[in-house]
């Protein structure tokens, strides 16, 4: 049974998973999409569906919660000036994840994960 299992190790550590997730999340915060495989796209949904949430509510702890996970001040700016606003009236589902085909070097299953309009 796999009670209280939840998430993939994605064969990294728990810090290289932890600086991952971060790193893509301010990609993604970035440039609104970006190509990974399915596996991380996985993880990174609930990740950034999180930190979206956060700029929703746009208070003060709101945003020291979310500069924990996003370093780069130009794309919590970003976060909280466009993005959260954006999302306002949205209850969820922020994200896309997109299907699109085998990688050709090791046939690792690639996807398209971006922000809805």
């Amino acid at each position: 049974m796999r009670h209280r299992i939840k998430g993939r190790k994605l064969n990294r550590t728990a810090a290289h998973r932890r600086a991952m997730l971060r790193n893509m999340a301010t990609s993604l915060f970035r440039h609104g999409r970006i190509e990974t495989t399915t596996a991380k796209a996985k993880e990174l949904r609930p990740y950034a569906e999180r930190l979206i949430t956060l700029a929703k509510r746009g208070d003060l702890h709101a945003r020291r919660l979310a500069a924990r996970k996003i370093a780069d001040r130009e794309v919590l700016g970003t976060l909280f000036g466009d993005i959260g606003p954006r999302f306002s009236d949205r209850p969820g589902g922020y994200t896309r994840i997109l299907k699109l085909g085998s990688r050709k070097g090791d046939a690792a299953e690639m996807s398209l994960i971006e922000l809805v309009d």
